[in-house]
This record gives C-alpha cells, sequence and structure tokens, in this order.
C-alpha cells in the first residue's frame, strides 16, 4: 500500500475531504418515504424514445411521493460528445412536459448538474479510497491488457483484470513510485474484495429479488492521469453522485442488471448507504416473427425527435408511454389515465412494444377532442419550426383554417379522425387554402384523366356545372346540382346500371362527383364536399374550375 503522502501528492493541495462533500449536500428534508429520482442522459448520443419513458416513470413516482426528480448530464466520456446532443435533451424534455425539479438549467442546492464540473467531488472520494487501500494506481499499458484478455481465451477463462491477472494489484510501492517519476500515465483501479465466491443479492423494485455472482473485475474509476479534466468511470460518478444529491431510488435500462454487484462494492466501500434500483425492461419492435429492442441505429421512431417533427400530440404520446408501462393505464380514458400514478410494481419484465399503427389512432382520437382553436394554435406552433411556409398561411388566414376544422367536426358526434399528427395537416387540409392548392391543370391532369371520362366530357360537365352553380346552404339541395349536370351528359345514376352496359354512359354519377370533387379539393377523397364549399365560399369554390372550363 502506497504511503498516505505519495497519494495525496498526486491530489490539488487543497481537495476537501471527504465530510466537506457530506456537510455541503446535507440529507434532503423531504417527507418520510418520498423518493428522489435521477434520469442520466449521457451527450454521447441523442435522447431514445426509451429515455422519455423512463423519465416519465421518474417524474411520476418522485412527484406523487413527495420526493424530487432530478436530471443530472453524464458527460464523462468526453471523447464521444456529440455536438448538440444536450440541447436535443432539453428540446426532448420540454416537448413532453418533463421539466426536472433540478437540472443544469433551473439549479438547485446539489448541482452542478453536469458531471464533468464536478470533477473536483470525484477526486476527493478516489484519494479517500486509495488512502484505504481499496483502490490502486495502475500502469498497465494497453498491449499488457490485450495480452491478458488473450491468454485468458486461450486457456477458457473468464476475461478481465482480476486476481493474479491484476498485475498492479499487489504491486511493490518502489515500482509505483518509480513508475510515477517516470512520468507514466496510470489509472485508479477499484480493489475487488477477494470473496469471489460469494454472491450479490438485492431485491429489485420491479422484478423483487435477485442474485448474481458478485464482481470479481478490478473495475477502472477513475481515468488516465494524462488526460485532463480527471474523471471517472460511469460505475464511480454515479455512486457519488447518487449519494450526494441523495438519490434514493435509480430506475433505469435492465442492461444495467448485472453492474449492480460491482456498484453494491462500490458503495460499500465508500461507506454510502446502499439505493434501490428498478430495472425497466426496454422498449421493442416487432420484426417478422420476433421481437428486438428498438434501435436508434435502425428505427426512425426510436429517436426523441421523430415525434418532434412528426407533430405527434404530447398528450397522445404520454398516454401510450404510460399504458407501455402499466397496461391497466391503457384501458382508461386519456385524460384519467395521465391523472393515475405509475406503479412500479406492475412494471412488466418483458420489454413492450412500440406500436405505431397503435399511437397513430390513439393520436387520431385525441385530436377529434380537440376545439378546432386548439389544433389551430398547436399547428402554428408545429410549423413554426418545421413548415415556416404553412405558418405563413396560418397567419393570414386564421378564419378559413377553423372553418376548414369544423368541417365534419363541429357538433358532430362522431367527428373527423383524419389527424394524426400535426405535420400531416398541410397535407389533410392544405387544399382549403389557395396558397397551398394544387389546382386542376386541366381535362389531361392526371387526377382528373385516372377516372376515364372522356376530356371534352369532363370540361362539358365543369362548364355546365359552373354556369348554373348556386351556393346552397342544404346539403342534399347542393349535391342536386352535381346529378343534374351528370344527368345532362349521360352519366348512369349509380354503379350497378354503368356497369351493365360499361359502353352506354361516359361513366357514373360518382365518376361525374369525382370531376367536381377533384376539380374543389386536388383529390378524389375529402370531407363532405358541400361542407367543403360551404367553407371555401362561392368565388373561391368556382376559381378552382379555372383549369378546366378554359
Amino acid at each position: 500500500m502506497l504511503d498516505r503522502a505519495v497519494i495525496d501528492a498526486l491530489f490539488p493541495a487543497d481537495l476537501p475531504e471527504p465530510e466537506h462533500w457530506e456537510q455541503r449536500y446535507p440529507a434532503r428534508d423531504l417527507p418520510e418515504g418520498a423518493l428522489v429520482t435521477r434520469f442520466g442522459p449521457s451527450p454521447t448520443g441523442f435522447v431514445h424514445i426509451g429515455g422519455i419513458y423512463v423519465a416519465t416513470i421518474d417524474q411520476d413516482v418522485a412527484r406523487r411521493s413527495g420526493g424530487r426528480y432530478l436530471v443530472r448530464v453524464e458527460d464523462t466520456d468526453r471523447s464521444r460528445e456529440v455536438e448538440g446532443a444536450i440541447e436535443q435533451f432539453e428540446r426532448g424534455f420540454g416537448y413532453f412536459g418533463l421539466a426536472a425539479d433540478e437540472d443544469i438549467h433551473r439549479g438547485g442546492d446539489y448541482g452542478p448538474y453536469q458531471q464533468s464540473e464536478r470533477e473536483q467531488i470525484y477526486l476527493t472520494y478516489v484519494r479517500h479510497l486509495l488512502r484505504l487501500g481499496r483502490a490502486y494506481l495502475d500502469f498497465a499499458t494497453k498491449e499488457e491488457l490485450a495480452a491478458i484478455t488473450a491468454r485468458q481465451q486461450a486457456t477458457k477463462l473468464p476475461t478481465g483484470y482480476y486476481g493474479s491477472w491484476a498485475i498492479w494489484r499487489d504491486a511493490d510501492p518502489a515500482d509505483v513510485q518509480a513508475k510515477l517519476d517516470a512520468g507514466d500515465p496510470y489509472v485508479v483501479r477499484f480493489r475487488a474484495p477477494d470473496d469471489t465466491g460469494a454472491r450479490a443479492r438485492f431485491t429489485d423494485a420491479i422484478r423483487g429479488p435477485l442474485e448474481a455472482e458478485a464482481n470479481r473485475n478490478d473495475v477502472v474509476i477513475l481515468k488516465s492521469s494524462d488526460q485532463s479534466p480527471r474523471l471517472p468511470t460511469y460505475h464511480f460518478a454515479h455512486a457519488v453522485d447518487d449519494h450526494l444529491m441523495r438519490v434514493n431510488l435509480v430506475i433505469r435500462g435492465d442492461e444495467w442488471i448485472s453492474s449492480v454487484p460491482v456498484h453494491q462494492q462500490l458503495f460499500d466501500a465508500l461507506a454510502f448507504e446502499p439505493i434501490t434500483y428498478a430495472h425497466i425492461a426496454p422498449l421493442m419492435k416487432q420484426e417478422g416473427g420476433s421481437k428486438r429492442k428498438l434501435s436508434k441505429r435502425k428505427d426512425p421512431e426510436a429517436s426523441v425527435d421523430f415525434y418532434i417533427e412528426s407533430g405527434y400530440p404530447t398528450k397522445a404520446v404520454l398516454y401510450y408511454l404510460r399504458g407501455l408501462a402499466n397496461g391497466r393505464l391503457a384501458e382508461m380514458p386519456l385524460d384519467q389515465a395521465l391523472s393515475e400514478p405509475i406503479n412500479l410494481d406492475e412494471c412488466g419484465v418483458a420489454g413492450p412494444l412500440v406500436d405505431l399503427i397503435k399511437l397513430d389512432d390513439i393520436a387520431a382520437d385525441h385530436i377529434a377532442t380537440l376545439s378546432g382553436a386548439e389544433i389551430l394554435g398547436e399547428v402554428r406552433a408545429w410549423a413554426e419550426r418545421f413548415d415556416p411556409a404553412l405558418r405563413t398561411v396560418l397567419d393570414a388566414e386564421p378564419e378559413l383554417a377553423l372553418r376548414a376544422l369544423a368541417v365534419e367536426r363541429d357538433g358532430a358526434e362522431n367527428p373527423r379522425k383524419d389527424l394524426k399528427k400535426w405535420s400531416e395537416f398541410r397535407a389533410v387540409y392544405g387544399f382549403f387554402f389557395p396558397q397551398l392548392h394544387a389546382a386542376v391543370a386541366g381535362p389531361d391532369d392526371e387526377r382528373i384523366a385516372a377516372l376515364g371520362v372522356d376530356r371534352e366530357v369532363v370540361q362539358a360537365v365543369a362548364r355546365d356545372f359552373v354556369e348554373s352553380y348556386q351556393q346552397l346552404d342544404d346539403g342534399q339541395e347542393w349535391f342536386q346540382q352535381i346529378r343534374e349536370v351528370a344527368a345532362k351528359h349521360g352519366f348512369a345514376k349509380n354503379a350497378k346500371e354503368f356497369k351493365k352496359n360499361p359502353e352506354g354512359f361516359p361513366g357514373s354519377i360518382r365518376e361525374a362527383s369525382q370531376i367536381i370533387r377533384i376539380a374543389i379539393t386536388g383529390s378524389t377523397r375529402s370531407p363532405d364536399l358541400h361542407s367543403i364549399t360551404q367553407a371555401l365560399g362561392r368565388e373561391e369554390t368556382l376559381s378552382r374550375f379555372a383549369g378546366l372550363v378554359g
């Protein structure tokens, strides 16, 4: 074991003792049973929708217990940082209403909330473990580590840095001093307990009692001395931070279950009170006959930005995620489910499937409950960032937008559900706006030509409809105008009659109606045509036939 003076010389002379940080970050003054949770995104990549899923649970269980929910940016791996990741975190948390009680922007009494700014804290506790002999300096080179791994594999032994394979674990202090004098870089490793036959046992808040083989590896706790700033690995940073931030419940993905044994050893070595873990099953995707984890590399819907850019309503996504966490919530109406608690003991241990078709249905149902003004407000906010041209149109024509949204919605027993996300507004309602409408260029326009009606007949139908057109309030009377012009030009009264004698008619009433519909809306599918003309007004309705009547 190194002399204390040698150890202390490796650290800043003014480095505080552990007692300083214990006093600086005292136990929180919270009600009994209050839970303090944290979400720890890493800027080595953008937030996965699974992160929003976990953060939703973090926020819910903390606040319902009278506790605190904090976000801590875990940026100790500086070499892999992705530019813009932290901004994306804020964008995602903001969109889904997951504001933390404490984070890098809001601050708090237990900050800093960015690990790269907590170097002095970590160094205190690394020095503390070195003084106790529970950590040691390791000068092994990459080549030496690779050689160790190769020999272990050749003899079919577990790979790792442990026992007799840990070549600096019990090194002579004189050899260590010689390396220090030579200026050789080193890492600091945790000295794992020697009882390798022990079992690690703990109770998971979701999965109940679990056990695994105790950690045997002398894991790195402080990265190489030739790096600045000197930052710890995740294992050590999380132990120190969760203790000092007084976190008492860590909700994280189940890939971390295998790390619990080393975390238990670190908490014990540091004399920290152990905390409760809840390991969440990952979000999954159906692929053929099997399931796999939802992947940011393979699946666009894995990215939080996918939902923001698509314009999925926040409440619909949160309702869907809460239903994945607790199945009972999926059976409740949206507003009730959003107000009910998420219970950890109801979270499953099998990964729930992310189904965008189901989410689309939920979003459509939710949007159908909103007023036109609410929808317009959401679409304008979305368009300001993702479709500025649409935002300009909506700002110029707010009354027309509200009339468009009222079609088959206002007063309807079963409102239209043709809008699932704000990005679809242009495609679904864009034709209402002259600035966005794709006008029919003439009888040879592919949308008209697809009907199979002779071009001269198309022009005649359009011309006669325009010449006799009346802007009538009654829908049946209004549609009679189409029937009359169809009859005048020899269209069959119905599809059955046309099918019996296709050579005897230019088409059926359906084709005649579609000529009018395409001219007005640009599509063969649209809401009620009479209601559309009521929203557009007589002048705009007739102007849309210009390309057909010449």
